[in-house]
């Protein structure tokens, strides 16, 4: 229900009807549910990977709902590429409401001092270059129009220490650092900037962890909830940040980890 002056107004502010959203990493796991719930909420829907085949299929089921799909490859290590993704996105769909930087990721796990600086470099370019590339794109954009929404995906990686995973939970650390940053930055333009912070998601990416049932048990065992989140329990969050339902809430972090990072 919608607020006016202290009272219910009788609107339904958790919909996205005449947004146009551009979300990257989309081709897969919580990108991929990202773009198909924006577009049963309402949202016309550009999506973005290195995977044209499987964009293709996403952008399938974006037109399902009855939504415009636009399908933007690029891979986010390039920066102009990134850049091309919003321009090209925001042409296509004849503006820009919404932003999700959610391609990132983590390849591999090593002690600090035998890690590979490239490796470093490599894991700050996929998680936190791609999305400053991406957010000064898309700024001229977003400030266009009215009610902007950009969402950070981060982890909750960045909340505590991430022995082997330095790079990754620092890398995310800083994307939620930058959201609170560009939060304050663009609060005048009318652009909110939020990050989502999912814990063990159960997504292509972790078939790996979920084969290895002593890894599994282990994973698992340090969630309160006992069990993987869903793509789509990330998914939902994300139209709420979207959407007017959070029209108050800017530089914060929405952590969805099953009760992981208040386990003691």
């Amino acid at each position: 229900m919608g607020w006016t002056d202290g009272k219910v107004d009788g609107s339904v502010t958790f919909r996205l009807d005449g947004r146009k959203a551009l979300v990257t990493g989309a081709s897969r796991g919580i990108g991929r549910a990202i773009a198909v719930h924006y577009a049963a909420a309402g949202a016309d829907v550009a999506i973005s990977a290195r995977d044209e085949a499987k964009l293709a299929d996403v952008a399938a089921e974006i037109e399902s709902h009855g939504r415009k799909a636009v399908v933007v490859p690029a891979d986010v290590l390039d920066g102009d590429a990134i850049r091309a993704a919003v321009d090209a996105s925001a042409l296509a769909l004849g503006g820009l409401d919404i932003l999700v930087n959610n391609a990132g990721g983590n390849s591999f796990s090593t002690p600090l001092s035998s890690m590979r600086f490239a490796g470093w470099q490599k894991t700050f370019s996929l998680n936190v270059e791609s999305i400053v590339h991406a957010c000064q794109a898309a700024a001229p954009h977003l400030a266009a129009g009215t009610g902007a929404s950009v969402i950070n995906v981060s982890s909750v990686a960045s909340l505590s220490g991430t022995p082997m995973m330095s790079h990754y939970g620092a890398a995310k650390a800083a994307v939620t650092s930058l959201t609170k940053s560009l939060a304050i930055e663009w609060a005048s333009a009318g652009v909110r900037v939020n990050s989502l912070l999912p814990g063990w998601i159960e997504t292509d990416l972790t078939d790996f962890l979920r084969a290895d049932e002593g890894i599994e048990s282990s994973l698992i065992g340090q969630v309160p909830m006992m069990r993987w989140g869903l793509a789509r329990e990330i998914a939902e969050p994300a139209v709420f940040l979207a959407s007017d339902a959070s029209s108050f809430m800017t530089g914060q972090q929405l952590i969805i980890d099953g009760g992981l990072s208040v386990s003691p």
